[in-house]
């Protein structure tokens, strides 16, 4: 391929960058995406990643992707600034209304900063067949970003039942890293 000069000292763009779009530019299509264009993208990077790197780096990789977008999330699309309720309740109306997912939290134990979550109608796995295996790594990372970007410290999210291993929710403990 010939060089492009106009390209010569062209940086790697960040993901706010890529972020920084023009509704506009889809005129005809709009914003939305289908879930099955989604998971088309989703699963095929997950088995890409599988075959190449195994399993674990698979994880390990769609873990950190959802890290990096839930820190993105919680700064451009939350206000970080909010008591606890008010902030959940913000995340959940957001998850809502782009079709992420509908967040509920069952509990919260303020002393230890402990969360368990639910989330139905989840876009990564709502519906898939049962594997006997969680499999929103990308959501683990997704929550854990945007958990540590809000309290000011390192929180992890660990998926403990998903529509994949038969559950009709999925749940995910969050607590802070010690």
């Amino acid at each position: 391929m010939a060089e492009n000069v106009f390209l010569e000292n062209k940086k790697k763009l960040s993901l706010a960058e890529y972020m920084n779009y023009n509704p506009g530019d889809r005129g005809n299509l709009g914003d939305e995406l289908p879930v099955i264009v989604y998971r088309l993208m989703e699963y095929s990077m997950r088995e890409q990643l599988t075959e190449e790197f195994g399993e674990e780096m698979q994880i390990r990789i769609f873990r950190s992707a959802g890290y990096k977008a839930g820190v993105y999330f919680a700064k451009k699309q939350l206000d970080i600034t909010m008591p606890i309720n008010r902030f959940i309740a913000d995340l959940q109306a957001r998850m809502e209304e782009l079709k992420i997912g509908v967040l509920r939290v069952e509990s919260f134990e303020e002393q230890t900063g402990v969360l368990i979550l639910t989330v139905a109608e989840d876009v990564d796995c709502s519906g898939l067949p049962l594997l006997g295996e969680t499999v929103c790594n990308y959501d683990e990372g997704f929550i854990s970003g945007i958990m540590s970007t809000y309290m000011k410290k390192e929180y992890m999210a660990e998926e403990v039942d998903c529509w994949a291993t038969g559950d009709r929710v999925c749940r995910f403990r969050v607590a802070p890293v010690e």
